[in-house]
C-alpha cells in the first residue's frame, strides 16, 4: 500500500538518528503495524498494548480497559502509537496518558484511519493514512465482532 510507504518515509525522516518505540494497539493494528515497521528505514523497537472498548458492538462502550501492557521500558523513549482507526479517541487518550506515565519523552499517534464522525476526545493524529468522515470500516485488520480482519482491503460495512 503506497500510503503506508509514505507514512514510513515520513516517520523515518522525522526520527532519523533516534530509535522510536513503535507500540501497536492489538488486535486491529497488526497488519498495518507490520507493514509500516518493515517499510521504515530507521531502527525501532516494537511492543504492543491491548485496549478494549467495543466488545461485539458497532459503537464504543465509552469504557476503556487496558488488557495487555507494554513490556519494554519507555522511560526517556520516543513512542509512536500505531492504531488501525481513531474513532471516539477515548481509547487513545487513555493509552497516551498511560504511556506518558511510564516515562516516555514523547508520544505521537500514527493511525491508518482517522474517522471524524464520533470524535469525543481532543487528540492529534500526527501521522494519518486516510481521513474519513463516517462509516463502519472492516478489512486490513479492522473488524466487526472479530470478523473480517483478514480482508486485504478496507470496506465499509453496511
Amino acid at each position: 500500500m503506497e500510503r503506508v510507504r509514505d507514512l514510513a518515509r515520513e516517520i523515518s525522516s522525522e526520527y532519523a538518528g533516534k530509535e522510536p518505540v513503535m507500540v501497536g494497539v492489538l488486535n486491529g493494528a497488526v497488519f498495518f503495524f507490520s507493514d509500516l515497521v518493515m517499510k521504515m528505514s530507521i531502527p525501532s523497537r516494537i511492543d504492543f498494548i491491548r485496549a478494549a472498548s467495543y466488545g461485539s458492538a458497532m459503537t464504543s462502550s465509552g469504557s476503556v480497559i487496558l488488557t495487555k501492557d507494554v513490556e519494554l521500558s519507555l522511560k526517556g523513549k520516543h513512542v509512536i502509537i500505531v492504531e488501525d482507526i481513531v474513532d471516539t479517541g477515548l481509547t487513545l487518550k487513555k493509552i497516551i496518558k498511560y504511556l506518558v506515565g511510564k516515562g516516555a519523552d514523547s508520544v505521537k499517534i500514527c493511525a491508518l484511519i482517522d474517522k471524524l464522525e464520533r470524535r469525543e476526545a481532543d487528540i492529534t493524529v500526527d501521522y494519518r493514512g486516510f481521513q474519513v468522515q463516517e462509516g463502519f470500516l472492516i478489512g486490513y485488520g479492522l473488524d466487526y465482532d472479530q470478523q473480517y480482519r483478514y480482508l486485504p482491503d478496507i470496506y465499509a460495512l453496511r
